[in-house]
């Protein structure tokens, strides 16, 4: 069974919907610029900030996930 205060957590980090929504959006702006794109340096641009996008989500996702969580 899992830890109540973890899934408690975890909800929380669902609850940041803006933050997730724009994550989501800049991801998918990205993303379509890579696949619309006729260079390659503009694709692997697109690429870089659909990681970075990706980063910064999963690091702030992260840091709100092990403020809620006690242990």
């Amino acid at each position: 069974m899992a830890d109540p205060n973890a899934r408690r957590a975890l909800r929380a980090v669902f609850a940041e919907r803006e933050r997730n929504l724009l994550a989501l959006v800049a991801a998918a702006l990205a993303l379509w610029v890579a696949r619309t794109a006729g260079s390659l340096s503009v694709r692997y641009a697109a690429y870089l900030v659909l990681f970075t996008v990706w980063m910064a989500w999963f690091v702030l996702a992260a840091v709100t996930w092990l403020h809620y969580a006690d242990f």
